[in-house]
């Protein structure tokens, strides 16, 4: 069965989708961007302030979900060049400790509303 995560720490879910679903012992969380969920703004700066608040997001979504990033158990970073790569790692390795999750990370194209980066998780219970 499917349980819905959401939270107002997070940006809302501006499409047909849920912040984060939650089946059996694991929670999927959508991908985060860099919205300030105080603003309904992107933060300003770069790749880095810009992978800190797409982090926040996905923090805030576990927390609701009564989990923390020491959960994460895979992560995909979808960045929109793959140049901007070591200084989002940077402000990444903030976030998780030993033993980190597995993580894909790929560029892109583009992303919504023009951002930088998206991550998304996957975290067990």
């Amino acid at each position: 069965m499917k349980e819905v995560i959401s939270t107002k720490a997070a940006p809302a879910a501006i499409g047909p989708y849920s912040q984060a679903i939650k089946v059996g012992n694991l929670v999927y969380t959508s991908g985060q961007i860099p919205i300030d969920p105080a603003t309904g703004n992107f933060v300003e700066g770069g790749i880095k302030e810009q992978t800190r608040q797409s982090l926040t997001n996905v923090q805030a979504i576990l927390e609701e979900a009564d989990l923390t990033m020491g959960d994460v158990v895979k992560t995909t970073v979808f960045m929109a060049d793959m140049n901007d790569f070591a200084e989002m790692n940077t402000v990444y390795a903030e976030f998780f400790t030993e033993p980190y999750p597995a993580r894909s990370a790929v560029a892109v194209k583009s992303l919504p509303k023009g951002a930088l980066v998206e991550i998304e998780v996957v975290a067990g219970v």
